[in-house]
């Protein structure tokens, strides 16, 4: 009996962390292909503004985010973690189609870029409720002895979407010229896109619903909770909202300034070429979604508050060199081990801050609790990340940025000091 509980159980964490990777992929399809399809969707010009323009885009699909943690997360509360599941993924695969299928500037003038932003707003909105769905999902799934490693493939598929999205550039980097990328071939990633989220729509409709949400939905119906709302969160759980804002700031606007930014950075700044940044950012990806069942198995043993306190230091230590020897870093190899550091020290964040937030809430508003602050957060510091060092380096500022992502995780490590450890107070209740 006890082996059939857990093959199920695995079995759906395992369906629910492909269906992430589906969903994260999309985002970041966006990413990846940026430096190849800004000149379709903008007026030719200076080559950072046409980056500038596509990163404000970027940024506009955070702003739908706490949107759709909202909406989706209040639904997943009442509806089901497996209704949320599906109607994200849904969201995702109309937003790449508009993508792959819309005309350039030269052809539909402003309304290429418009339908742009609908479409990344689409995203958004799928993105904002991806992340409380899946985090609560996963959470709720695992045990509570393997709780933080099961929680940590929320990020391994997260990173493994954006691997993909890499993987998917490199291929069509090796396979076709300069020229069929930017005119056409960037097109190809966002219709995979589609397809493989068709894919996943029936695969999370297939997914067993968790012990917690039924058990908070019988109480709900009982009246011995509240219906899951926004006002109920701010009202009732007003410390846990802003201490999921707080912890979220500076590890939300390190892992963008680690992983979407530090491609164009290695081109822009550092000089080298579109294909050896994605080499570079790839394989220092790769290493880095490996870390996250590691980091996640340590906070099981050692508690979650250690292990931010980890990144919290090391961040606020090392951003600003590792940054600034990547200015003149002559060797890929060279690049790839100063990018990997910085993404060994933000695991001490990626790996755990999903259930992290998940135990800091009870069942019937739980994934609108992990879902509504981390997206605010995440909009204002992770959404605008490219977009603000960009600006500073127009403004000839660049450094400026390094040392406002080392201000912003000091923030969160005094939060992280002052928190109580949730691995040992979490409010997940299942064994």
């Amino acid at each position: 009996m006890e082996e059939a509980q857990r093959k199920h159980r695995l079995r759906n964490i395992l369906g629910g962390s492909a269906g992430n990777l589906v969903e994260w992929y999309d985002w970041y399809t966006y990413s990846a292909f940026t430096l190849y399809f800004a000149p379709i969707f903008f007026p030719a010009g200076d080559r950072t503004l046409q980056l500038l323009n596509t990163a404000a885009v970027f940024a506009v699909g955070f702003v739908m985010r706490p949107i759709g943690a909202w909406v989706m997360g209040i639904y997943a509360d009442r509806k089901g973690r497996k209704a949320g599941l599906t109607l994200s993924v849904t969201l995702m695969c109309t937003g790449s189609l508009m993508i792959a299928l819309t005309p350039g500037y030269a052809a539909i003038g402003v309304f290429a870029p418009a339908v742009l932003i609908i479409a990344r707003m689409l995203q958004g909105l799928s993105v904002g409720g991806e992340y409380g769905a899946s985090a609560t999902y996963l959470s709720e799934m695992a045990g509570r002895e393997r709780r933080g490693f099961f929680s940590s493939f929320q990020y391994v598929t997260l990173i493994s979407g954006q691997l993909l999205a890499l993987f998917v550039l490199l291929v069509l980097q090796t396979l076709l010229p300069e020229e069929a990328l930017r005119a056409w071939a960037w097109r190809v990633p966002f219709v995979i896109g589609a397809g493989l989220a068709v894919f996943v729509f029936y695969l999370r409709r297939r997914l067993a619903e968790t012990e917690s949400f039924q058990k908070a939905q019988a109480e709900t119906t009982r009246a011995a909770n509240p219906a899951s709302s926004g006002t109920a969160l701010f009202r009732q759980h007003p410390r846990e909202a802003l201490l999921v804002m707080a912890l979220t700031a500076g590890g939300t606007l390190a892992f963008y300034a680690y992983t979407t930014y530090m491609q164009k950075f290695l081109v822009n700044t550092s000089g080298f070429s579109n294909a050896e940044s994605t080499r570079i950012t790839a394989a220092a990806l790769f290493v880095f979604m490996l870390l996250q069942p590691v980091f996640g198995a340590l906070s099981d043993r050692i508690g979650r508050k250690p292990v931010m306190i980890g990144f919290g230091i090391g961040g606020v230590l090392l951003t600003y060199p590792i940054f600034r020897l990547l200015e003149t870093v002559q060797s890929a190899f060279a690049a790839f081990v100063l990018v990997l550091a910085a993404l060994v020290v933000v695991s001490g964040y990626t790996s755990i801050n999903a259930v992290v937030k998940a135990e800091l809430f009870p069942a019937h508003i739980r994934a609108l609790g992990v879902a509504l602050p981390y997206a605010i957060a995440n909009t204002v510091f992770g959404g605008t990340a490219e977009y603000v060092a960009l600006w500073l380096k127009l403004q000839e500022m660049e450094r400026a940025f390094y040392w406002y992502v080392t201000a912003m995780i000091a923030i969160s490590l005094l939060v992280y000091v002052r928190m109580r450890d949730t691995r040992r107070d979490s409010l997940i209740l299942e064994d």
